[in-house]
């Protein structure tokens, strides 16, 4: 059996632009991509905190250390400049693979910085 598992997340990006007339969806800063493994014109779904949307789209790659998370042409309906988002991404996994399976969590501050990253999130108290 294959099970859909969270791959890679983003947490608490900040939209830096909206370009409707760009080619490309999301494009993310390089360093970022390489550091949760996300790769250019991977799905990713997009959870907007600020607004409630929720959408797919991929990625396109922004230059390296410059913090841009923009969304491109129908995306940029979805996300504004300074509203926070989750970029999240999700693979295929057989039972063996899921047993050692470790998500990419990356945890950004209000400029897109790295906070701190993490490989589980800690069991939500009642």
């Amino acid at each position: 059996m294959q099970s859909i598992m969270l791959k890679a997340k983003l947490h608490q990006a900040r939209v830096t632009h909206a370009e409707l007339e760009y080619d490309g969806s999301c494009a993310i800063d390089t360093d970022l991509l390489k550091l949760t493994g996300l790769r250019e014109f991977e799905q990713i779904q997009i959870y907007n905190i600020t607004n409630g949307e929720r959408f797919t789209t991929y990625i396109i790659e922004a230059e390296a250390g410059s913090g841009v998370i923009s969304m491109n042409g129908a995306a940029a309906h979805k996300a504004q400049p300074g509203d926070r988002v989750i970029i999240c991404a999700y693979g295929n996994f057989s039972e063996q693979e899921m047993a050692n399976h470790k998500p990419k969590l990356v945890y950004l501050d209000e400029h897109n910085n790295v906070e701190r990253t993490a490989n589980t999130i800690p069991v939500q108290a009642a």
